[in-house]
This record gives structure tokens, sequence and C-alpha cells, in this order.
């Protein structure tokens, strides 16, 4: 079946016109504004906690670390398990994980260490919920409107992200940052209030071994949960590697997680240590909020890039705009030329991003797309805590200048494999051949 006839209707094909689709939009929403106060919240209160650039950076890598422990076999129990139930179970997960933290300060009792803790954990349900989310959003609204309900989610949260942090920021000047924290974990619970309500045709179907493995719940048992799961990890890491799209953007992906990872870990320390904010100024938020600017304006241009320009040509530009953007963000000592460095590069890494994910939902059976998804996101990601780490590291001896600009090596790494491997010759993504189901 070819792409064209499933993505390339253009706007009648709206995620809108699904029902679930709508309720399952308003669950993340919830979440979402919980998470945009964190965004500023945490690293704000990790940094008053410890005052240390490398820990505040470790919190970055500690939040993605769990994606390269579990990633690959969450992907193969969720596609096996009730992906609905997976969203609703570790929202509650992560609501009360994130309860301990303003519960702990009210006792006087929190510590660096418990705020690793709780970033681990909901990292880690993270994981889990995402890959669910990955097979759902197909299922929910079919494959011609993947496009639609990708950037739709990406723009709402980016919206949200807009004021969240500016927000936050003014928050944390007043409110302990603890109790800023309690908001999203409030959040978290009520979301999954919203997801327990969400139906949509085979929604409901139990999942007793993984579609598309050939194997029934006899076959299950009498191999034992091991070999099983190790087959259906092997088919995701199969089709990712056979699809050369696939594999050359998620492979590329690393040099761009690599930055990303030390960007986010940093731009706190940027605004106090090279843009000379105090630790609670609100313009802290700002930064964020440039940053939810540029994917905001990406998530609403990507649906007709792809519909104009081959998905390579979106790549590759991603990678070159970013790369600039770092660099000048390494160089910026004011908040107005960090602010529009911040945009720009979050710009072009959201474009990146959901370039690729929208492109492996197209070109991905339903019965692989959580494995697929996860396993993709695990590798391109792989790059994330190492760059936060490295990153808090370098700013700590070096500054930050530095640790940005050795973190835009990455970046230039994926450009120079981008031009090498001829990624600009990739088509749009109407005109690359879909899977049957």
């Amino acid at each position: 079946m070819s792409a064209t006839a499933s993505v390339g209707r253009g706007r009648e094909d709206s995620a809108w016109a699904v029902p679930a689709y709508r309720l399952f939009l308003l669950a993340r929403t919830v979440a979402l504004v919980g998470n945009a106060l964190t965004l500023v919240a945490m690293p704000v209160l990790v940094y008053r906690l410890t005052g240390s650039a490398a820990l505040t950076a470790a919190m970055t890598a500690v939040e993605t670390l769990p994606y390269l422990v579990v990633g690959l076999p969450a992907g193969a129990l969720v596609d096996r398990w009730h992906r609905r139930r997976v969203m609703v179970v570790t929202a509650v997960g992560s609501g009360l994980a994130m309860a301990t933290v303003p519960l702990a300060q009210a006792l006087d009792a929190l510590t660096f260490p418990h705020l690793l803790a709780v970033g681990a954990t909901l990292a880690t349900l993270f994981v889990f919920s995402d890959a669910a989310s990955f097979g759902v959003v197909p299922q929910m609204v079919g494959r011609a409107r993947v496009a639609s309900a990708t950037s739709t989610l990406v723009s709402v949260g980016t919206a949200i992200a807009l004021v969240g942090p500016a927000v936050a920021g003014v928050l944390v000047t007043v409110v302990d940052p603890a109790w800023v924290l309690g908001v999203d974990a409030a959040a978290y619970l009520l979301s999954a209030a919203v997801l327990a309500r969400l139906r949509w045709p085979g929604s409901e179907d139990r999942r007793a071994s993984a579609p598309g493995s050939g194997d029934t719940p006899a076959d299950l048992a009498a191999d034992g949960p091991g070999p099983s799961l190790r087959r259906e990890i092997g088919e995701g890491l199969r089709h990712l590697w056979q699809q050369p799209v696939v594999r050359r953007l998620t492979l590329l992906g690393i040099g761009a997680s690599l930055a990303g990872g030390a960007t986010t870990g940093l731009l706190v320390v940027v605004g106090v240590e090279q843009l000379g904010l105090a630790d609670d100024a609100p313009q802290l938020g700002w930064l964020y909020s440039a940053a939810a600017a540029g994917t905001f304006v990406a998530s609403l241009a990507l649906p007709r890039l792809q519909r104009r320009l081959g998905v390579g040509v979106i790549t590759t530009g991603g990678f070159a705009l970013a790369l600039v953007m770092l660099l000048a963000l390494s160089w910026s000592a004011s908040l107005a030329p960090a602010l529009v460095a911040v945009a720009l590069f979050h710009l072009a890494t959201t474009s990146l991003i959901v370039n690729g994910i929208v492109t492996r939902q197209v070109l991905t059976p339903e019965p692989l797309q959580s494995r697929v998804n996860t396993t993709a996101r695990l590798i391109a990601w792989g790059g994330s805590p190492l760059g936060a780490t490295l990153g808090g590291v370098l700013a700590e001896v070096a500054g930050t200048g530095w640790a940005l600009r050795l973190a835009a090596v990455g970046l230039a790494a994926s450009l120079l494999g981008a031009l090498l491997t001829g990624l600009l010759a990739v088509p749009r993504l109407a005109d690359l051949e879909a899977p049957d189901d």
C-alpha cells in the first residue's frame, strides 16, 4: 500500500474528527500542564538544594537514562499488553511518585538522592507510557491521520509550554519549587482519570501475545517469558534495521541527542552563570518559554513542510540550523540573543524529532509500533544522558560556553553523516511506501 493514499490527502485527514483522540488529547493536555511547571521547578529545586551545575545536569541524565535500560523490553511488553491500561497505570504511578517531593519538603526531609529517585521513577514509567502512546495513536486515528495527530499533540504541548515555564518562573520566586511539583502530581492523577474513560474500536482487545509474532497463549506458556520476549524484541530491531529510512533517521539522531541533552541539562546554569541571572529570577522561565516557542512553530509548520519537502531535506536542514544556533547560544552574553538562539535551536530539533516519529509511525506495521518506536527513541536518545553528564562536568571545569561548543560536535557529526549517506535524496512522506498491517 502506498503512503500516498494514507497520508497525502491533506487537511481532511484531521485527527480532530476522531472523538477518542479528542479525549486522549485532553488527558495529555492535563498532564502537560503539570509537566510544564516541573520543567522549570525541578532544575531550580536541584540547583538551590545542591548549588552544583554538574548535579543539576545529572538530573537530566537520570531522567533520560531509563530509556536506555528498559526501552527494548518495554516496547515488546507493551505490544503484548493492554495499551490503554498501561497509560492509566503509569499516570497514577507518576502522580504518586511526584507527590512524595512536597511531602518530603513539608517534613524537612528532602534530599538530592530523593529527587534522583523520583526522576528515575518518572522516567521509567514514561518509557512504558510512551510505548503505549506510540501504539495507541495509529490504532485510534488510522494511519491517514498519524501526521495530524502527532503534530497536534506537539502543538498543544508546546502551546502549554509557552506559558507554563513563564508561570513557573514566577511561581518559584514566591513558592517553594517542591510545592510547584505537587501541582504536577495532581495533574498526573487527573490525567489518569480521563484516560480510564478512553475507548475506541479495538481499544479493549487483549494482547495475550505480541501481535504478528505467531504465538498463541499456549506457545507463550510453553516457551516461558524469556525466549518469547527476546524474539519479540528481535522483531522490532530487525524491522528498524531493514527499513533504510527509519534506520538512517534513528542513527543520525544520536548526535542531536548528545547536543540536546547538554543544552537541556544546562539551561538553568546558562541563565545563572553565563547570562548573569539570579537563581530565582523569573527570566529563567523565559528561556524555557523560548524553547517552547520554537517547538510550537515547528509543530505547526511541519505538516505543511512534510507535504512539500522530502523527509531528508527536513532532517538535514534541521541538523544545520540546530548546529548554528547552539554555537550562537554558547557565545551569548545577554538574555535577548540567548532567547533567539534557544527558540531557533528547539525549532530545528523539534522538526528533527517529530519528522522522525511520524515517518516511523507511517512506515511501521501496527503490531510492531511500540517495539519499533521505543527502540528507535532509545537509540536516538542514547546520547542525551551522556550529553547532559558531560555538559555538566565541562561546565564545572571550563564554563557553559565551552560545554555547549563541545556538545555542538554531535550535531556537526550528524549533519556530516546526513550529507555523506545521501539523506537529502529521501523523498516526501507521501511518496514513501507504507506497509500493510
